[in-house]
């Protein structure tokens, strides 16, 4: 039986970088095969990776567009993506991230080429994001799938499709019996908590049941194992690190100036607090 050693330094594929590192690797299509099919809960043959990689000059965007765009069976299109960091919001509807998530979908469902083709043999397109953190707190499921509908519920159109994994709602399934869960929850699992030593055995369990799982893994700890690949997750965390402490420090910065100038206005210090944020003693310093 195929199992990762409890006490080796795994690499997390919640991680979007590592995500693709791991699902475009040449040796990773019955696992990226695998994947889809359980995401969008239907059977898949064939899989072909795209070239998806937008140009080198839109940096900004193609840090964000660490997806894998793929076709399957039939021409259906399918992008796969990993969301690790978390959008800002201005509502608690996270609608910066539901928005991009529908841009995308749609994008891509729109890329199809129309000049001499019917409409009725566009293909199906599918979005498919496994989400490190809460989108739906009302709901108990941590898997969404929805395509167009009416208010009633019946299907008006399957052509395009959105199904979202939050790996932050797991822990409800780590009690059931492995032979009792769905694959897309063994999954799920093995992306959540792969990198995890107190978690170990529950994944090795998941490896042993799925040889598509099994396959994930040695890969995985091949491209963990690889210190290149290491350098540069960690290279990339520092920038990233960096990148934030930066905006925090700017802030503050202007945080800062901001409690300068109501000081010299004469604004009382519960005043200052209330506008930068500030305690007493940063507003003392200012």
């Amino acid at each position: 039986m195929v199992s990762l050693p409890l006490d080796a330094d795994i690499l997390s594929p919640v991680d979007d970088h590592i995500f693709k590192a791991l699902m475009t690797h040449p040796e990773a299509k019955p696992s990226l095969m695998s994947v889809i099919s359980a995401s969008i809960d239907c059977p898949v043959i064939d899989v072909a990776i795209r070239g998806n990689e937008l140009p080198v000059s839109d940096n900004n965007e193609k840090s964000q567009r660490l997806d894998v765009n793929c076709t399957i069976d039939g021409g259906h299109q399918v992008d796969v993506e990993m969301h690790s960091s978390y959008i800002e919001e201005v509502d608690e509807a996270h609608s910066n991230f539901l928005n991009k998530y529908i841009y995308y979908l749609t994008d891509l469902h729109s890329s199809q080429k129309s000049k001499g083709v019917k409409y009725y043999d566009f293909v199906r397109t599918y979005q498919v994001t496994f989400c490190n953190y809460t989108i739906y707190p009302q709901w108990k499921d941590f898997i969404t799938r929805a395509s167009l509908r009416r208010p009633s519920g019946e299907e008006i159109s399957s052509q395009i499709n959105f199904v979202l994994v939050e790996l932050s709602k797991l822990d409800s399934i780590l009690s059931k019996p492995v032979d009792k869960l769905t694959p897309l929850e063994m999954w799920s699992i093995f992306f959540k908590f792969v990198p995890d030593i107190r978690r170990r055995d529950v994944v090795n369990k998941v490896i042993a049941e799925r040889k598509e799982i099994a396959m994930a893994g040695e890969l995985l700890l091949s491209i963990s194992k690889d210190e290149h690949e290491r350098a540069r997750n960690r290279s990339r965390r520092m920038y990233e690190t960096d990148v934030i402490s930066n905006e925090l420090t700017i802030k503050y910065k202007e945080a800062l100036r901001i409690a300068r100038n109501l000081k010299d206005k004469g604004f009382t210090v519960l005043d200052i607090m209330d506008v930068t944020g500030l305690t007493t003693a940063e507003i003392e310093k200012a």
